[in-house]
């Protein structure tokens, strides 16, 4: 070979190993963060274009990813559909309409409001709702019992009404719910928490000494079929009639909605857990027509299995289980196919950026378009990191078992962002 031939390549393999980071330098950066003690932190960093590996740092390990499981679910519901289906219905005649549940969940909901299923349900009819028979579990596999009083552990059911949620907000001596059927359901406590529900029943209790004026809280309500057609009856001034048996038709009406972006927002900017759960019943519905959550995942990991690093342990569409399982390199995947399918510009919209929206107005420094995953003791952010190149790479940070605070995790994490947007090229 000759001299200078040689010299070249000499240089060009230097320049490729330069731009990978070893992992002693990545250890050192981590171990410069007293919140990231005793933790355990992997990390993976691959070029979004051209698929070179920059970092891996124990990228193979399976980690509790939390909310970063709404990744797989964005992309099972990019893949699956054109439009998101709200409901199906027949029109029996001008003044009774005959509807069944997709999963949907925007029906009068207090945070993403459907401005089209609200319209639609608006028309002065007769409503005969044709309910599942086959419906899913009230909570996912490995969630936390004692969660059911927070909002982000809201009941999953075929039809979501108001978020399955009761808003209270403070007006005189009583707290003010919406919906107002369970204004009648609500007692004063004074040894209380300033608003809770009864673990079994829809009995609401408030402690108005703990109680500011300005809050506004969010509670689960328990859901049933019927309840979900006096709640809408309720709402729209119609009688609504729950089916004794099936509809028998093979012929059915399919309302879309025109509001994808304000769905998709809450699911990747709010980490919107009721969301999540319900867009996986949705693919399910729409695919065999009924509402089967493990059946959707068995589904699309065998559909995926070609372009996976590592099988995942995946149970729900949300990630408040602790039973699921990934790796950072497997993150990274995800998010390169997130690109394939949808494109940076619809990313750029609908994902949290960094010190601007959604979970990551608190994050500074770095220009990041990424998912938040926390969980007691878990924090995780998976992404896309723009260099200061203007270069775009896939990252997965996933620090488990830490005893830090979160802020003082984000603020670590953040750090580690700010350092790889300097040292990658």
């Amino acid at each position: 070979m000759k001299p200078k031939l040689f010299v070249l390549l000499l240089l060009f393999v230097g320049s490729l190993s330069a731009q990978t980071i070893s992992n002693r330098r990545i250890k050192r950066q981590i171990q410069k963060w007293k919140a990231f003690e005793s933790a355990h932190i992997a990390v993976s960093v691959i070029s979004m274009h051209r698929n070179k590996t920059k970092v891996s740092f124990r990228d193979h390990e399976y980690m509790t990813p939390a909310s970063n499981v709404k990744l797989l679910t964005f992309l099972a519901a990019q893949q699956q559909f054109d439009s998101l289906p709200v409901l199906q219905y027949i029109a029996l005649n001008d003044s009774t309409t005959v509807f069944r549940s997709t999963g949907y969940p925007l029906l009068y909901h207090p945070l993403y409001p459907d401005p089209d299923l609200s319209a639609f349900f608006s028309q002065d009819k007769k409503w005969d709702y044709d309910a599942p028979l086959q419906t899913p579990k009230r909570f996912g596999s490995g969630w936390s019992w004692d969660d059911f009083n927070y909002y982000f552990s809201a009941e999953i059911s075929p039809f979501p009404i108001f978020g399955n949620t009761v808003q209270a907000s403070q007006s005189g001596q009583q707290p003010s719910l919406y919906p107002p059927a369970f204004s009648q359901k609500i007692l004063l406590d004074t040894l209380s928490s300033a608003f809770e529900r009864e673990e079994n029943k829809n009995i609401f209790r408030y402690n108005p000494r703990l109680w500011k004026d300005t809050d506004t809280i969010y509670r689960p309500f328990i859901t049933s079929d019927s309840l979900f057609v006096n709640l809408l009856a309720q709402q729209t001034q119609n009688p609504v009639r729950l089916l004794e048996s099936p509809y028998q038709s093979s012929i059915w009406n399919t309302l879309f909605t025109h509001y994808e972006k304000t769905l998709y927002k809450g699911l990747l900017q709010d980490s919107d857990n009721g969301i999540a759960e319900s867009l996986l019943l949705m693919i399910s519905q729409q695919k065999w027509g009924y509402m089967d959550t493990q059946k959707t995942i068995d589904t699309l990991l065998l559909k995926w299995k070609p372009w996976l690093p590592d099988p995942i342990q995946w149970v729900d569409g949300s990630g408040v289980s602790r039973y699921n399982m990934i790796t950072p390199r497997t993150l990274t995947a995800v998010l390169q196919k997130i690109y394939n399918t949808v494109g940076w510009e619809t990313i750029s919209i609908l994902f949290p950026k960094g010190g601007v929206s959604g979970t990551l107005k608190k994050y500074k420094g770095a220009t990041v378009f990424a998912k938040t995953g926390t969980l007691r003791h878990n924090h995780n952010l998976s992404g896309y990191l723009i260099s200061k190149k203007g270069k775009t790479y896939l990252f997965s940070i996933m620090v488990n078992h830490h005893t830090a605070s979160t802020s003082e995790i984000r603020e670590g994490i953040g750090n580690f962002l700010s350092w790889l947007e300097k040292k990658l090229r």
